[in-house]
């Protein structure tokens, strides 16, 4: 192997191959109308036998752009990559694919720590805008981000507890009264929201409202299975069902919150020798990819994530006119309400 490094082309190199001045380069391979078609091909086969790429940030920073997106992903502070959100990540994937559809780079983060959030990413010419998502449980990282809303940026977030800001949201009153639907016509008489209200986490309490919406449609009471701050969605889901069965009440089924609180309530139901769908029916929010596996599998509803990602970046672009949009919700029927 030889000590020397050899030197990369440069577009002085092109155009002296091509015979034409380095601007006719530059212009050539910029797409430029004023260069004609026969020179321009000159121009590109010079290139190609250089081995000469054009240098596209340099480029897009000249045009006035970065060609990338910044996507932050909020954490809670000691996550490890597993015990993250996994819808995180498939909404995280689908904003990366979106981005791509239109031609740009995303450059990916992942914040926990208060004191090392950042977010200047637009200011730094590192991006062209960004889109913060994440769990609200952090609620330092959501206050810094919350800081970053001025005029001229282009921010969009998931999961913000804050309805000032730019937000594409799940439709989640709407998977309220859907699942009070569900249940009720698969022969449930007294399903109850578990879930916390009156948290940062408005997304809960959407949903709960959508529920007791469709509970007072159906000419019944809401009734509400209260969740308290745990390690975990799946611990909180496990205590507020083993209180709903330590109270007594005559609960015939539940609409969790989330998947996560979901699959914790399935837990306690099984060591309490309750037979899910038969004595309780149980369902959630999320389409997390162990609902598909647990026993029974279970019932959910969730937003289309290729479809959150897409609104999330033409948020982001200005290609979406509101600043606030809801991304429809489905019902997924699995065995945990099949009765």
């Amino acid at each position: 192997m030889s000590g020397s490094t050899r030197r990369r082309p440069t577009s002085f190199d092109v155009a002296e191959r091509a015979g034409v001045s380095q601007p006719t380069v530059s212009r050539a391979l910029s797409g430029s109308p004023a260069i004609a078609e026969a020179t321009r091909r000159k121009v590109i086969e010079a290139a190609e036998a250089l081995g000469y790429f054009v240098d596209e940030r340099a480029a897009r920073l000249r045009r006035g752009s970065t060609g990338t997106l910044a996507v932050v992903v909020i954490c809670r502070e000691g996550d490890s990559a597993g015990s993250i959100n996994p819808f995180a990540y498939a909404l995280l994937g689908s904003v990366c694919v979106a981005a791509s559809e239109r031609g740009f780079e995303t450059l990916v983060s992942f914040q926990a720590r208060e004191g090392e959030f950042f977010g200047h990413y637009q200011e730094q010419g590192r991006a062209d805008g960004l889109v913060v998502i994440g769990t609200t449980m952090n609620q330092a990282a959501w206050e810094h981000f919350r800081g970053l809303e001025a005029g001229d940026r282009r921010v969009a977030y998931w999961g913000s507890p804050f309805d000032e800001l730019d937000w594409v949201r799940s439709d989640n009153r709407a998977a309220g009264r859907l699942a009070v639907e569900h249940l009720l016509a698969a022969g449930y008489r007294r399903p109850c929201f578990l879930g916390a209200l009156n948290t940062p986490q408005v997304q809960f309490t959407e949903r709960y409202e959508g529920y007791a919406e469709g509970m007072r449609a159906a000419g019944l009471e809401p009734c509400l299975a209260p969740t308290v701050n745990a390690a975990t969605r799946e611990e909180e889901g496990r205590r507020a069902a083993r209180r709903l069965i330590e109270r007594g009440e005559e609960v015939d089924a539940i609409f969790a919150a989330c998947d996560a609180m979901a699959l914790g309530a399935l837990e306690t139901f099984a060591a309490a020798d309750m037979a899910v769908p038969g004595d309780i029916g149980v369902m959630g929010f999320d389409d997390l990819v162990a609902g598909r596996f647990s026993r029974p599998p279970l019932t959910t509803i969730a937003p289309d994530p290729a479809e959150a990602g897409a609104a999330l970046v033409e948020a982001v672009l200005g290609e979406d006119s509101t600043t606030r949009r809801r991304v429809p919700v489905r019902l997924i029927r699995r065995g945990s309400t099949a009765r």
